[in-house]
Formats: C-alpha cells, structure tokens, sequence
C-alpha cells in the first residue's frame, strides 16, 4: 500500500485539483474546508489555513508530521485530520466540506445525534454498503474551538469507525475519508447527494 501513497509533490498537485473541484461545486465557501493526502514518506499534505480552496497553488500544500503536528500555517482543524489516519490506518484521504446542506441538516439533528439517510440507492456509493434498504447515519457532533478536544472526542466515541465513513459537524460542516482520493471523492458526492435529498424532502412536507 506505501508504495501507491503520492509523493509530497503529487499530493500536492492532487489537493490543488481537489480543491478546485469542491470549490465548483459551492461546497467550500470562502476560505472554508479543509483536505488532506497521506503521502509516501508517512506525512500528511494538507491545506494552510485561510485560502480559498479553488485558488489553491502548490505552495498552500503543508506538510505535517502525524506524530508531531507543528508545521506553521495549518488549519486549526488539523487535528481532526490527524486523528482519522491515526485512528484508520487503511485511510489515505480527508475532505472537509461547509455545503449550505451539510450546515443546516447538522444543526437541524444535532439534538439526535446523527442524520439517517434511509432508502435512498446513493447509499451504496459509502464503502461496504450493499443495498439500499436500511438506514445509514453520520454521527453529529457539537462544534466547538478545541479541535484537540474534539478530535479525543470523537476518537473515543468511534466517530472514526462510523460505517458512513464520515461525520458532521453541528453548524459546521461535513468530514468525509477514504483509502484512497477517489474513495473519498465517492464518499464526498454520495453524502452532498443524499444530505440534498433529505433537505428537499423535508422543505416538500
């Protein structure tokens, strides 16, 4: 598996691509998001802080130590990042997203705990999901400012090990993982999909 992992530089370029894409898609307003490549040497690309994802130039890719996070310049949700390759060791990939969906059906089911996308076929774009019949639910967790606080949180909750390979942020937004970029691309527009269909659903009551 290391050896399919990208260069720093490749990764790079990957999270410039990526960015522009989700950028297109009005799912990182501003300079909202945030995403991140394990690369070959072990360390994990991710975007500085403040940037405009569908601006980004190879020179906002930084590049942080999984055991010792203290490269200037990263999003104070590095944290987060950090604790899905650590806790999944299979994952190489994690896209953070604020879509106009994601923040207001988290803040809408906060109370409950999680959102349950229930019969919809794009349930089977998340990995190990076979069939459309069922339930299948991000777990919601209060936003705060103490990413490292957070991150124990959901690390000891088994945030990391939901089978929706993703998790929302109440207010905030949408953490989606993968083994690979295009594994959590997948997870990425499947989520935004079906997060968009329950929101219509619930304006058609």
């Amino acid at each position: 598996m290391q050896n399919s992992l990208p260069s720093a530089s490749a990764a790079a370029a990957a999270l410039v691509e990526i960015g522009r894409w989700v950028s297109a898609r009005d799912w990182v307003p501003a300079t909202s998001g945030n995403l991140s490549l394990r690369t070959e040497c072990g360390a994990i690309a991710i975007t500085r802080s403040g940037v405009d994802k569908g601006s980004l130039t190879a020179q906002d890719i930084l590049l942080v130590d999984l055991d010792n996070p203290t490269t200037p310049g990263t999003s104070a949700e590095t944290p987060l990042h950090l604790a899905a390759y650590r806790c999944l060791p299979d994952v190489n990939a994690v896209l953070h997203t604020h879509s106009r969906a994601a923040t207001l059906l988290s803040r809408r089911y906060a109370a409950k705990g999680g959102l349950t996308a229930e019969g919809f076929e794009l349930q089977k774009g998340i990995a190990g999901v076979t069939t459309h019949e069922g339930a299948l639910t991000l777990p919601i967790y209060d936003n705060t400012q103490d990413i490292e606080a957070l991150a124990e949180q959901v690390e000891q909750t088994g945030g990391y090990a939901t089978p929706a390979h993703g998790l929302l942020l109440a207010g905030h937004g949408l953490y989606v993982w993968g083994k690979s970029e295009a594994e959590a691309r997948r997870h990425l527009v499947a989520w935004e999909f079906l997060m968009d269909c329950v929101l219509e659903e619930e304006r058609a009551r």
